[in-house]
């Protein structure tokens, strides 16, 4: 019953996504090529949305399904691996025109193409896990 439910979000997730043509190449282009702002828009709607629903979570102190609560970690100190990941994350999105999500997204909508991202996209999961332990954390 539980993987119906994430069913159904990410199949809503990717509807949403699709209309807001977030998993356009075109918008993706424009978006790297400071063109046009309506990537940013998206990503700065995204934000908002999570920064609001996080204080809500913990202001009136939610629970999860099995009844205990949120815990939110707090911010750690030194920020140069968060730098590195989004350079080598950003320079990924630019190169392939898809972040995680839309992969699959563009996958069920007919472009297999993007089944080659994918694997690269698994490969590089799996080479950080490999190498995980020699990395600075």
């Amino acid at each position: 019953m539980n993987l119906l439910k994430y069913c159904i979000v990410g199949f809503i997730f990717g509807i949403v996504l699709t209309k807001a043509e977030a998993v356009s190449w075109y918008r993706i282009y424009e978006m790297f090529q400071f063109q046009s702002f309506h990537m940013y828009g998206i990503i700065m709607t995204a934000i908002a949305t999570g920064l609001i629903s996080i204080q809500f979570i913990k202001r009136k102190k939610w629970k999860n399904y099995d009844g205990h609560p949120f815990y939110i970690q707090d911010k750690e100190k030194g920020n140069a691996r968060y730098w590195i990941g989004g350079i080598l994350f950003g320079l990924g999105w630019a190169m392939v025109g898809a972040c995680p999500g839309p992969i699959f997204i563009l996958l069920g909508a007919g472009f297999f193409s993007v089944g080659l991202v994918l694997i690269g996209a698994v490969f590089g999961t799996f080479l950080y896990g490999v190498l995980k332990d020699k990395l600075p954390h």
